[in-house]
């Protein structure tokens, strides 16, 4: 009887069926729903890791389901449905678009899109950070959320590395830009055209793609101040347990005969160059081919400069043959640094006199010993006990030199971009991203596609595809949709509609659409979109014959909630994606979600009543 009823209201919910099922619910949906609970008040305490909430959330389905299996299935189709997320293709997309996104960083693919940014956020970083969420929002109208946000994270994650706005203050707000832009147009997600389809089929006129656009933008507009304003107060800055202090390193800059600082004198020079590098006292009035130019400044600094006057920080001649000699053994270049230990062959030289050849020395960190030490600090100045060498090289080569000539190496190296690389990684990305939008593929497609030519390509090492990948977001992602699916075939998610609809019979109408839109919302954020949509859409419809009112408000209060997934990070697998690079927890979706859920909720129920005159 109670799998009758289940078949009934999802595919065609009535009144009387609805309060048979408010009245009876399966036991199987007591489960689903006490599980879910359960599984967000672990998240919301922080005090267990996410990945074991997650695992235990898995555990606890293989082994309900399989001692106490669904009426009609089998103990094996339990487990199945447990450990379904592992291979299920939402997760092999999100794995892929990492993929991706690691692509384009460790090429450098998106250094140019991140410099113009930068710039905004030097001038101011409020000014900066709206100039992105109103980017976000308008892109996401046309291009699916994932793959905004796949282009964006790197750049964002860059620019708080160079001094803007710390990743954990900026995710959360340009993603909720990017799920309200989707939320805009029927084929900004594949939610909205689910939803759509649904309604369709069940006799409701197709939507056009803009057909509710003006609805969603002045929602946007009211929500705009929260998320720009008071949403980065309400994160934590992340950034600053992470990031250690920045050493400063002497370099001396070399210019070849067509650099863009030729012919400068030294106040032009200093007007080029990044505003934490300071040029050495000394040297010629103006810069001359050959020239030989002291600075000092942080790592990333000195990059920048070098970028900016077009010189080099060693011989050009060394660079030439490192990178020769590193595609050759198909390794890559890292920046390393390492210290002069007291047994140093090193101690007593220069750079100049060292015979310096495996490895290319791109700056020195001079160590103080006493507060008023007159030694000199240069690049060119004879090595002592405890200085750092930034270099270039290898590992391998690294390696041998640190025990060649007694240095030791420390941590925190860093890969160089694979810069002759990043016109294909750019290529492969523009690919699936286009693919997916015009809907030639689905996404998960796409995104495999684009991950597989990654790695054939070399854009990413197959043996370092571990960094890319978040074994915390792959677990929760898993356990995410186990949990979805099982709320949605246990009938607890039509249990809850039915309950619904049985106390919306006095409500106004803008209220039922209130009422509808907060149901959905709370099924996407704990379940799935699709299982929102599926669930939501026909008690939409049921809704509308019963209370007498237009299916078509009703079907748009369904999908906009279907989009409302800001609470929680298993919600949308956007929101899972910024989790490992914000470093955030479950209570930071909840402290910035509920707001923004209430605040659309409200603004957007009261111009449907307002739009369709209810």
């Amino acid at each position: 009887m109670r799998r009758r009823v289940w078949d009934v209201v999802v595919k065609r919910p009535g009144p009387a069926y609805i309060l048979l099922m408010a009245a009876f619910p399966p036991w199987h949906a007591i489960a689903a729903i006490a599980l879910a609970v359960a599984m967000f008040a672990g998240f919301a305490r922080g005090r267990a890791r996410i990945e074991i909430i997650s695992l235990l959330t898995i555990g606890a389905l293989a082994l309900g389901l399989y001692f106490y299996p669904l009426p009609g299935t089998a103990p094996q189709d339990g487990l199945a449905l447990a450990f379904e997320g592992f291979g299920h293709h939402a997760l092999i997309t999100i794995c892929a678009l990492m993929v991706l996104g690691r692509g384009l960083v460790v090429t450098g693919a998106l250094d140019p899109a991140a410099r113009v940014l930068n710039t905004v956020w030097r001038f101011n970083t409020r000014v900066g950070l709206l100039v992105t969420l109103v980017i976000a929002l308008f892109a996401s109208m046309i291009i699916n959320d994932t793959p905004v946000l796949v282009l964006l994270l790197p750049i964002l994650v860059q620019l708080a590395r160079k001094g803007g706005m710390p990743a954990s203050k900026t995710l959360i707000p340009v993603n909720s830009a990017i799920l309200i832009g989707g939320m805009s147009t029927t084929i900004g997600t594949s939610t909205n055209l689910l939803v759509v389809s649904i309604a369709t089929d069940l006799g409701m006129k197709p939507i056009g793609v803009f057909h509710y656009t003006g609805i969603v933008l002045a929602a946007a507009a009211v929500a705009l101040p929260y998320i720009w304003l008071v949403m980065p107060r309400l994160l934590p800055d992340n950034s600053s347990a992470l990031t250690p202090e920045l050493r400063l390193y002497h370099a001396t800059f070399r210019f070849g005969s067509d650099a863009p600082a030729l012919g400068k004198s030294m106040a032009q020079l200093a007007a080029m160059l990044p505003g934490d590098v300071a040029i050495a006292p000394g040297g010629d009035a103006s810069v001359l081919p050959d020239a030989r130019l002291n600075l000092s400044g942080s790592q990333e600094a000195l990059e920048e400069a070098a970028r900016r006057l077009g010189a080099t920080p060693a011989p050009d001649w060394l660079l030439t043959r490192l990178r020769r000699e590193a595609a050759m053994d198909g390794q890559d270049l890292a920046q390393i640094e390492m210290t002069i230990a007291p047994d140093s062959r090193l101690i007593g030289l220069t750079l100049q006199t060292a015979g310096l050849e495996a490895v290319a020395v791109l700056g020195v960190h001079r160590v103080r010993r006493l507060m008023h030490d007159t030694a000199d600090q240069s690049a060119e100045a004879l090595l002592r006990e405890g200085d750092v060498l930034l270099v270039l090289s290898t590992i391998t080569n690294a390696q041998a030199f640190a025990r060649r000539d007694g240095l030791l190496i420390l941590e925190g190296g860093r890969e160089m971009p694979r810069s002759n690389k990043a016109t294909l990684a750019l290529i492969i990305m523009a690919v699936a991203v286009g693919l997916a939008s015009t809907g030639v593929m689905p996404i998960a497609v796409s995104a495999l596609g684009g991950a597989v030519l990654m790695f054939i390509t070399g854009c990413v090492k197959f043996d370092r595809v571990g960094r890319a990948l978040s074994a915390k977001v792959i677990v929760l992602v898993a356990a995410s949709i186990a949990l979805g699916k099982f709320v949605l075939v246990s009938g607890a998610a039509a249990w809850i509609g039915g309950l619904l609809a049985s106390g919306m019979q006095n409500l106004p109408a803008a209220g039922v659409l209130a009422a509808i839109m907060l149901f959905v919302t709370v099924l996407t954020n704990f379940a799935s979109n699709a299982t929102a949509a599926a669930v939501g859409t026909p008690i939409a419809f049921s809704l509308a014959n019963t209370l007498g009112l237009p299916a078509e408000p009703l079907v748009l209060a369904v999908l906009f909630g279907c989009n409302l997934c800001y609470a929680t990070p298993v919600a949308y697998q956007t929101n899972m994606m910024i989790m490992s690079e914000g470093e955030y927890q479950f209570k930071d979706y909840l402290r910035t979600g509920l707001p923004l859920v209430a605040l659309m909720v409200v603004t957007l129920s009261t111009l449907l009543a307002l739009r369709y005159g209810l």
